[in-house]
């Protein structure tokens, strides 16, 4: 192993993603102290193919960038999606057709009933989302987007409301699907190519704002029957489409109910899921194990009940969801909201949430929070196409508590990249420094004409190969 570079965050000091200048200035910390746990990794081993990191550019967060100057909401954006040293290296950008929780109010691009949607429109939409879709766009060329129903327009549905559930009328299926078709083709006018949509945010959830109930047979159904025939007779089979979209606990069982609709192995590309139901990382194991094939998309996850300015936990929450999602088969992963105001809004439900950055809309003070810099960890060196490396952690564990908090321990995600450099993210949320020794196999062909024997290459070196992570810290390993 040749270590190149490092990098970390903590807690109780000012780095942020901060080289360490030199990596083995850590050993000397370790030396006469007891070894916290061991990583080991098999470099030669990769699971699923990663596509890359983002987040989600709603009304709400377009609202807020349109209340800074031009130079600091570019400067926003540029932080995210820019390939600069400081900036995260989004590559996808999730947003909604029609209105969501984090819009200004209910609204429809077709809002008034009009069955040949003679009267469809882009007006809300290019306020405040199609801009910086565009300046994400501008920034990095490679952006993928995915777009998310809330609701049908409310002339559309059985309860004849954009908000509290209902559904989709039968007689309106077709038509929805030419919706996604109208909106998908408006975004292509703007220079904005649509590569993922997901049938319904959170189909199984009766919200008080906008929402719409769906089964997974329904959806699949949909997918088969409407959605993808449309996308196919209008030049958009290139457009993948995802189902759920909502949080873990049913993931799996709505990928055993959606795939077992006949014709939708074709129709579906792959489930998208939430973390709000909390961790439940095996229902995406499964998954992956149960369709390899199928993209896993993390969608949408933040921390419910207004802002948390300044709050470490929040960051390391997004780490402890990260490592174990990506170590079970996740093949993209996307924040929720770029950024809100410092309530954790606007919100037209009143449903207030924290996001990576918060923005004082009154004086222009921009908030970057521990969760942007956790986040940055991995999507600034887990590049497009990478995969993920199985490891195990042995040694220290505390197991989460009975009322839920997660427990103390170690966690790591590893991934090789198309460059042939490995990643380890390793975190600590204990409050003690964990000196954790790194033990990296390489399994290589002993006899060219015997596939089947090979040598195992095992660098063991205590000293050489153990490493300190700081109390209440995140640190991205690079090397060869």
């Amino acid at each position: 192993m040749n270590l190149i570079k490092a990098y970390e965050s903590s807690k109780d000091s000012n780095k942020r993603i901060s080289e360490i200048q030199n990596p083995k200035e850590s050993l000397k910390a370790q030396k006469g102290r007891n070894l916290s746990c061991t990583i080991r990794i098999n470099i030669d081993q990769t699971k699923q193919v990663f596509k890359g990191f983002g987040g989600a550019i709603t009304e709400s967060a377009g609202y807020v960038l349109s209340k800074l100057s031009d130079e600091e909401s570019e400067k926003i954006i540029k932080s995210y999606y820019g390939s600069e040293k400081e900036s995260n290296g989004y590559t996808f950008a999730r947003t909604h057709m029609n209105s969501c929780d984090f819009s200004l109010g209910n609204w429809a691009c077709a809002q008034e009933k009009d069955e040949t949607l003679s009267n469809f429109s882009f007006k809300q939409t290019d306020k405040y989302m199609t801009p910086y879709l565009k300046a994400a766009k501008k920034i990095n060329g490679n952006l993928k987007i995915l777009v998310s129903p809330w609701s049908p327009p409310a002339w559309m549905k059985t309860n004849s409301d954009m908000n509290k559930g209902g559904k989709l009328k039968e007689e309106y299926r077709a038509l929805w699907a030419e919706y996604f078709v109208r909106f998908i083709k408006g975004l292509g006018e703007r220079n904005l190519n649509v590569n993922f949509v997901s049938i319904q945010n959170e189909p199984d959830a009766a919200q008080p704002w906008d929402s719409c109930l769906w089964t997974g047979t329904e959806e699949a159904e949909f997918a088969v029957n409407f959605l993808r025939p449309a996308f196919n007779a209008n030049g958009l089979q290139d457009v993948k489409i995802l189902a759920w979209d909502h949080n873990r606990d049913l993931l799996f069982e709505r990928m055993k109910e959606s795939f077992s609709v006949p014709g939708a192995n074709g129709a579906l590309d792959g489930m998208a899921y939430h973390w709000y139901s909390g961790d439940q990382y095996e229902n995406v194991a499964k998954c992956h194990e149960l369709h390899p094939d199928k993209e896993l998309f993390f969608s949408e996850g933040c921390v419910e009940g207004g802002s948390r300015k300044g709050k470490w936990y929040i960051g390391e929450r997004y780490g402890h969801n990260i490592i174990n999602d990506l170590n079970n088969g996740c093949t993209a992963w996307i924040d929720w909201n770029i950024a809100l105001d410092t309530n954790g809004g606007p919100n037209h439900a009143g449903n207030y949430c924290d996001a990576p950055v918060l923005v004082d809309t009154q004086d222009g003070k921009v908030f970057y929070q521990s969760s942007f810099y956790y986040i940055g960890h991995f999507s600034r060196f887990i590049t497009p196409l990478s995969k993920n490396i199985p490891l195990r952690i042995e040694g220290y564990h505390t197991p989460a508590t009975a009322d839920g908090e997660m427990g103390n321990t170690m966690e790591a995600t590893a991934f090789v990249r198309p460059d042939g450099k490995k990643v380890l993210v390793v975190m600590n949320r204990t409050e003690d420094d964990m000196v954790f020794f790194l033990d990296v196999r390489h399994f290589s062909v002993q006899d060219k004409q015997t596939e089947n024997q090979y040598t195992v290459v095992i660098d063991d070196d205590k000293e050489k190969n153990s490493f300190v992570c700081p109390p209440r810290g995140i640190q991205t390993y690079i090397f060869e």
